[in-house]
């Protein structure tokens, strides 16, 4: 009866080691399992190519004169890139930042005087401003004018009359060369 008692034993623990081998099984084949139903759900979460082929755009600015300004699209919202004349950075810089709604000097909206980077879009209600191409109002400031509610921007983008609370922002943007700007 001792042998038989000693038998058994050995077989309950080989049972056992063997039970705790399928239940490691059975646990890693759930985990790959799950892990094979939950990836496509976190990578569908992904920008599409098209999202991301949006999150910058490259300006050639070769081509702009000076008092020329161009619309460039980013993320979905016009940008103006304006080559401003020496008269609208003196224009720009003349003003007592103290007297303006939001106060920003010139020198901190345009890292080269010359170019002047602005979202085009309205801080007052989000309609695109005109006077960035030739023969549309430039407003009281000679900048730009929202005709929907009445705001004017000076040469700065900075918002001098009107509704609008904020001046137009300016995205972020590097220069590449004297000529290419990378905005975003």
């Amino acid at each position: 009866m001792a042998e038989t008692t000693a038998g058994s034993q050995e077989r309950h623990e080989g049972e056992g080691t063997r039970r705790d081998f399928l239940y490691l099984v059975t646990g890693a084949t759930a985990a790959v399992g799950a892990g094979s139903l939950v990836w496509p759900l976190i990578d569908s979460m992904n920008p599409a190519a098209n999202v991301l082929a949006l999150a910058s755009t490259e300006v050639n600015l070769a081509g702009v004169e000076p008092g020329m300004a161009i619309t460039v699209t980013w993320r979905g919202k016009p940008v103006f890139v304006r080559h401003r004349t020496e008269q609208d950075i003196s224009a720009a810089r003349e003003v007592d930042v103290a007297t303006l709604r939001d106060p920003q000097p010139d020198q901190a909206r345009a890292e080269k005087p010359e170019w002047l980077v602005v979202v085009g879009v309205c801080t007052h209600l989000g309609c695109v401003p005109l006077g960035n191409r030739q023969g549309e109002p430039k407003g009281n400031f000679g900048g730009w004018f929202c005709p929907c509610h009445g705001s004017h921007y000076d040469t700065a983008g900075r918002v001098r009359q009107g509704p609008a609370p904020l001046n137009l922002a300016v995205p972020p943007y590097t220069y590449n060369s004297d000529t290419v700007i990378t905005i975003g």
